[in-house]
């Protein structure tokens, strides 16, 4: 078989110096990070994505190895590869691609796959995407450009079961758009100038049309059908070490499959769950199994808590360890560096998991920070802050730190600060995006900023009411709390802001000159609350005590003294689904199903997405007029 005169520099002279060359040795595969869009840009090579069983193959000398993802050696079973992989002319190579077995249109279908590997007169594919090492060259610090121009050589007139696997360059929407018109999986998205590396990146990116994954079965619900093991799984991934619960799937077993499933249950049952918070009405009537078996799961959607919607069960997956099944979830941040320095700022751990249930990582926040910095800053910096740090996850120990400590990353500043004892304390502070950056690194999960600047400490320029809800007041009623608020602030000459906070309340924002101190402010903002708890007392409460606040909704009005701090705008929260405080429209807020509906990858999508609601926040300039402070105070 004839080899490009590219590639012919790299071949042995002799038959038997190619049978002499050794098998290369498994490399683990780059893996790519799901996103919610793929990127822009001619730099971006994007390829379909392929429903089949990843394959690092390596060669030599008419010999064969074809490696799962985690590394084992399935040759036989892929035999029907390995036949025409042995035919290249080739001294030695390792290639990386996905075998598939196509249906009559095309597509790649795990399930069709999973028929083929017991029927032989299914047949497989394997197409071919980067090649790792030729010849005794290791190509991974080349350019994926040009290791897929030395790919394409080499696989020129190769059997027609081994296939080069195309791409395009730039145009990723219309890329994806025809994808999911075609039914296909999605696509993948790679970096033209970025070299292999065995790990998951931001330089290969996925982006799917429909899910479709794997979850590890970790029991299910007996069936009342008769002869039927099981009515449904219940599925999870890992979140660190921690396998959280998903959903449970009813649909695609064949009676063979439900056979086979229920023979291995017998085989891997225990008494305790190995979810750590499946819901107790799934409890109740669940059978629990050793968290071992990986199925490929088709779904429509996650829902906001990370459940499935409309699953379908494809296959059982022996190609990857239960525990390799980590949660992942869609960023919206395609063009970010990937690198583990953002800004100038180092990371530590960056694979480290922060938010539990989303699965993001310590990158991931970073990668956050950087993202919305723009909006984000402005109300950050320059400004003594609080932070919520939670240092192992949101999930381990966590402390609240206002004071600058030795040894913190130089992006973050200091600000001289008089307490109330009259002692100097250094507070924390930052004034770029780097600042931001650093707050991930030490694991700052909240970023709470006083309600003044630095250079006027003692003239806020924020005015905040909290509404905080005694949990049986349902959103709805939270929601008109605030926009009576915004209607009696309207009535002081005051125009206002709201943000949801990520947690279970809102807050109605004012804007100030800051040329008024803190006494004034809190005395007005007392006298608010007061006033709506005296008007409506059967809705609101302007005291703290929890005896009193059952039923009604704080308005928390002590966020306006010195040395108070609230959430900031953009900012996390330290809960495991990495809700996020959102600034919004006053004209979106009836819509708003939740204080906590905004996470980290949907706000990334928003802000791309829709124009800053809060646009006009630093251009109005107001303060509280005598005639209002009379009238409340």
């Amino acid at each position: 078989m004839p080899r490009s005169k590219a590639l012919a520099t790299h071949a042995p002279e002799h038959a038997s110096s190619r049978s002499a060359a050794p098998l290369p040795a498994f490399v683990a595969p780059q893996l790519a990070t799901l996103v919610a869009e793929p990127p822009g840009g001619d730099d971006w090579l994007h390829e379909i994505k392929y429903d089949g069983y990843r394959a690092i193959t390596a060669l030599a000398g008419g010999r064969c190895r074809i490696y799962t993802r985690s590394g084992q050696d399935w040759t036989e079973k892929f035999s029907p590869i390995a036949a025409p992989l042995r035919e290249l002319n080739v001294g030695s190579a390792l290639l990386d691609g996905e075998i598939v077995a196509l249906d009559q249109h095309g597509r790649s279908s795990f399930q069709r796959l999973q028929n083929a590997l017991k029927d032989a007169r299914i047949s497989l594919t394997y197409y071919v995407f980067d090649i790792l090492e030729l010849d005794g060259r290791d190509l991974r610090g080349e350019p994926l450009k040009r290791r897929k121009e030395i790919l394409r050589r080499l696989l020129q007139g190769a059997p027609d079961a081994i296939r080069y696997s195309e791409d395009v360059a730039g145009h990723g929407d219309e890329v994806l758009a025809h994808a999911c018109r075609m039914g296909l999986e999605g696509i993948v998205s790679k970096q033209a100038d970025k070299p292999y590396v065995s790990r998951r990146t931001f330089s290969w990116l996925k982006t799917k049309c429909l899910g479709n994954e794997e979850f590890v079965i970790g029991g299910y619900r007996v069936s009342d059908k008769k002869g039927r093991p099981f009515a449904s799984l219940l599925l999870g991934e890992f979140v660190g070490d921690k396998l959280h619960y998903r959903g449970r799937v009813g649909t695609g077993f064949d009676a063979a499959t439900l056979d086979d499933l229920g023979a291995r249950f017998a085989r891997l049952r225990r008494k305790t769950s190995p979810f750590i918070d499946a819901p107790r009405a799934i409890s109740r009537d669940a059978h629990w199994v050793e968290p071992r078996l990986v199925a490929q799961i088709a779904f429509t959607e996650r829902t906001t808590d990370g459940l499935l919607r409309h699953p379908a069960f494809l296959g059982l997956r022996g190609d990857k360890p239960a525990r390799q099944v980590q949660a992942q979830m869609a960023m919206a941040m395609p063009n970010s560096p990937s690198s583990d320095d953002i800004a100038g700022v180092k990371l530590s751990n960056p694979e480290r998991v922060l938010f539990s249930a989303a699965g993001l990582t310590k990158l991931d926040l970073a990668q956050y920070l950087l993202a919305v910095s723009e909006r984000m800053l402005p109300y950050v910096r320059e400004r003594p802050l609080s932070l919520v740090r939670c240092p192992h996850g949101e999930a381990e120990n966590r402390f609240f730190q206002r004071h600058h400590k030795k040894g913190m990353p130089p992006a973050l500043k200091s600000v001289a600060v008089e307490e109330s004892d009259g002692d100097i304390a250094q507070y924390l502070m930052i004034d770029d995006v780097a600042g931001l950056i650093a707050i991930a690194q030490i694991g700052g999960l909240e970023i709470h900023p006083w309600g003044a600047r630095a250079r006027t400490l003692e003239h806020p320029d924020r005015l905040i009411f909290d509404l905080d809800p005694d949990p049986s007041v349902g959103f709805e009623e939270v929601c008109a709390a605030a926009r009576d608020v915004r209607d009696l602030l309207q009535t002081a000459g005051l125009a206002s802001f709201p943000l949801v906070t990520g947690g279970k309340g809102i807050h109605v924002v004012v804007p100030l000159d800051a040329s008024q101190d803190w006494e004034v402010v809190k005395g007005f903002a007392r006298g608010v609350a007061i006033k709506l708890a005296e008007n409506e007392p059967e809705r609101f409460v302007a005291t703290m005590a929890k005896a009193r606040r059952k039923g009604r909704i704080f308005i928390d009005w002590l966020r306006n003294e010195r040395g108070a701090t609230a959430i900031a705008p953009y900012s996390p929260r330290a809960r495991p689904q990495a809700s996020v405080s959102t600034p919004v429209a006053w004209a979106e807020l009836p819509r708003i199903e939740a204080a906590n509906v905004f996470t980290i990858p949907t706000i990334l999508q928003r802000i791309k997405r829709k124009t800053d609601p809060w646009s006009d926040y630093f251009t109005t300039r107001q303060r509280i007029s005598r005639e209002a402070l009379r009238f409340f105070t």
